[in-house]
C-alpha cells in the first residue's frame, strides 16, 4: 500500500435527514453524525463492529439515534434522579423534561478535520440555541474524536459564565457482542452499584458481570479501564477512561426490547451499553474559569489461544 493509499479519508456523506462523516484509515472505518456529535460505528478492518448500531435506526433532525455513542449532557438519564445540584440548574417551565439532557438531537457544528500520521482527528462544538441554555448559560461544550490504531472520545466542558455550574453526563457506549448471554464484563468487581431495577438499592459486585437478564446498574468508584471478554468473536474489547469513575451498564433483554424504538426483537442479543459517566456522586461541579474533560479509548485484541 503506498502513502496516499494509508493517508486518512474522511467523506461527507448524507443519511436520509442527516449529514454524517465516513472515516477510513488504514486500520478502521468509523461513521459519525454531525447532530448530535454522534459516533454511530466504529470497525476495525477484518473485525465484527465494536461499537453497535440499530438496523432500524432513523436518521432523523431532531432524534437521536439508536446505537453508536450519543452524549448525554447536561444531565444523564431522568433529570429527577440526578443530584440536586443538577436539577437545580435547570431553569426551564417545560413540563415535559428530556431524558439525558439536551444535546443529542441537537445540532453541532464541525470545527475542523486533520490527519495525525496514520490517524484522524474531528473536531465538534456545540451549537447554543438562539435562546440559549436553560441554566447552563457560558458552558462550553467540544467533542474531540481521534482515530488511529485506537478510538478515543472527549467531552469538553468549559464554565465560561460567573457563577459555578453542575453537571452529570455520559458517553452512552453501545458496544457490540457475539451474545450478550456469553460475555463477561472484566474489571468491576468489588465495585459499589446502585441496582435500579431493585428499588436502586446499594450492592456490591462479586467478580466479573455475566448478563443473565434485563441490566441497568449505576458503577461507582471504578478503576480506569474495563474490559468485554467475548468468547463468540475471540476478542476482548478494552474501554480506558480518563475525567471519569462512574458506568452504567445496561441491556433491555427480551420484555423491555419489544418497548424500545428504533430497536429490534432480538436486537438485544448483540449489544451491551457500558456509558463512561460522571453521574451520582462523580456528578462534576465546574468554578467558573474551570473545564473538565471526560475521554474514553477502545481497542480490541484477539483473546490467546
Amino acid at each position: 500500500m503506498n502513502s496516499a493509499e494509508q493517508a486518512p479519508q474522511v467523506e461527507r456523506v448524507e443519511m436520509d435527514e442527516l449529514v454524517c462523516w465516513r472515516v477510513r484509515t488504514a486500520q478502521a472505518e468509523l461513521l459519525v453524525a454531525q447532530q448530535g456529535a454522534q459516533v454511530l460505528s466504529y470497525q476495525q478492518h477484518g473485525q465484527p463492529p465494536l461499537i453497535w448500531l440499530s438496523e432500524q435506526a432513523s436518521y432523523k433532525k431532531g432524534q437521536s439515534l439508536r446505537g453508536g455513542v450519543p452524549v448525554c449532557w447536561p444531565w444523564f438519564g431522568d433529570l429527577a434522579r440526578n443530584p440536586q445540584a443538577v436539577q437545580a440548574m435547570y431553569q426551564s417551565g417545560r413540563m415535559i423534561v428530556p431524558a439525558h439532557g439536551l444535546v443529542r438531537g441537537a445540532d453541532w457544528q464541525l470545527l475542523g478535520v486533520e490527519n495525525e500520521g496514520d490517524g484522524v482527528r474531528l473536531d465538534f462544538a456545540f451549537i447554543e440555541p438562539d435562546n440559549g441554555m436553560p441554566g447552563w448559560p457560558g458552558v462550553s461544550l467540544n467533542l474531540s474524536i481521534r482515530l488511529n490504531q485506537h478510538l478515543q472520545i472527549s467531552l469538553t466542558s468549559h464554565n465560561q459564565g460567573s457563577a459555578p455550574a453542575a453537571i452529570s453526563q455520559a458517553l452512552h457506549s453501545y458496544f457490540a457482542v457475539s451474545d450478550v448471554r456469553q460475555v463477561e464484563v472484566e474489571g468491576l468487581g468489588g465495585s459499589r452499584y446502585i441496582e435500579t431495577l431493585e428499588d436502586w438499592q446499594e450492592r456490591w459486585q462479586d467478580g466479573n458481570l455475566r448478563i443473565g437478564g434485563e441490566t441497568d446498574r449505576i458503577y461507582l468508584g471504578l478503576p480506569a479501564e474495563l474490559s468485554i471478554l467475548d468468547p463468540g468473536w475471540q476478542r476482548r474489547i478494552h474501554l480506558k477512561t480518563s475525567g471519569s469513575r462512574s458506568a452504567v451498564l445496561w441491556n433491555p433483554w427480551v420484555d423491555k426490547a419489544k418497548r424500545l424504538s428504533q430497536f429490534a426483537e432480538d436486537a438485544w442479543q448483540g449489544m451491551l451499553c457500558i456509558e463512561s459517566a460522571n453521574v451520582l456522586d462523580d456528578a462534576i461541579s465546574l468554578a467558573p474559569g474551570e473545564q473538565h474533560s471526560l475521554s474514553m479509548t477502545l481497542w480490541s485484541e484477539p483473546l490467546a489461544d
